[in-house]
């Protein structure tokens, strides 16, 4: 009898956490709302999807996918993701997820002024990293005044070195430092998956299904940080 108590006090437990998480994430300002998304392959990817459906359960998001594999900000970068951002509608939150694309086809960073109002927007700057970005940001204000935009930084990859190593010369780092730096001039919160994400040369092989893409497991993990920094981002 003892241990039936004992079983259904822990079912009680168990059951008050998950209840109290769940009315936890309701109150968030972002519970069901509709979102947009833009990125290259990492954001639209099958294995993704794990991530997504997450947003999905725990925040009752709905969600509407732009990704095209190979994008990049650059406009030199695939279906980049200023192409993207041209033909969205109006949503509550506009999510730009930085790949790995402009750093692995060697697109120019640029500078965080690049088509901003201290150049006079010019054009000739959308071709680098941070030209696009600037891009992306203010379309989506012109699409809608009222736009939520949350930024998620390139993840680490394992193609070389300076797709992981934060120190090495001329690495993806570079690229993260600049997305960050242009959030901040426009004060957009993001998610700083290269630092945050945990992903190393001791679990690559548990998480990655190639140097550059993650696996169901690595979405998951990268999900649950995505969850918590959309339902409560400030």
């Amino acid at each position: 009898m003892s241990q039936v108590k004992h079983f259904l006090s822990i079912a009680f437990i168990l059951l008050s956490t998950s209840i109290f998480a769940q009315q936890d994430l309701k109150a968030s300002y972002n519970y069901g709302k509709s979102v947009a998304v833009f990125g290259g392959s990492v954001s639209v990817i099958p294995a993704s999807d794990i991530a997504k459906e997450m947003w999905k359960e725990k925040l009752g998001m709905t969600i509407t996918n732009y990704g095209v594999g190979g994008a990049g900000f650059s406009s030199l970068q695939g279906k980049s993701l200023q192409q993207q951002v041209n033909e969205a509608g109006v949503f509550d939150i506009y999510i730009l997820w930085a790949s790995t694309n402009d750093y692995t086809n060697n697109r120019e960073i640029g500078s965080y002024t690049d088509f901003t109002e201290f150049d006079d927007f010019d054009k000739e700057k959308l071709v680098t990293q941070a030209g696009g970005i600037n891009y992306c940001i203010k379309k989506i204000y012109e699409i809608n005044p009222n736009a939520q935009i949350y930024f998620f930084t390139s993840s680490k990859a394992f193609n070389d070195r300076g797709a992981y190593d934060p120190f090495a010369e001329n690495g993806m780092v570079e690229h993260v430092n600049m997305q960050k730096q242009i959030c901040q001039l426009h004060g957009i919160p993001y998610l700083d998956q290269f630092t945050l994400g945990g992903y190393n040369v001791y679990n690559k092989d548990l998480y990655y299904t190639d140097p550059i893409h993650m696996n169901e497991d690595g979405y998951k993990k990268i999900g649950e940080l995505q969850v918590a920094f959309l339902a409560f981002p400030d």
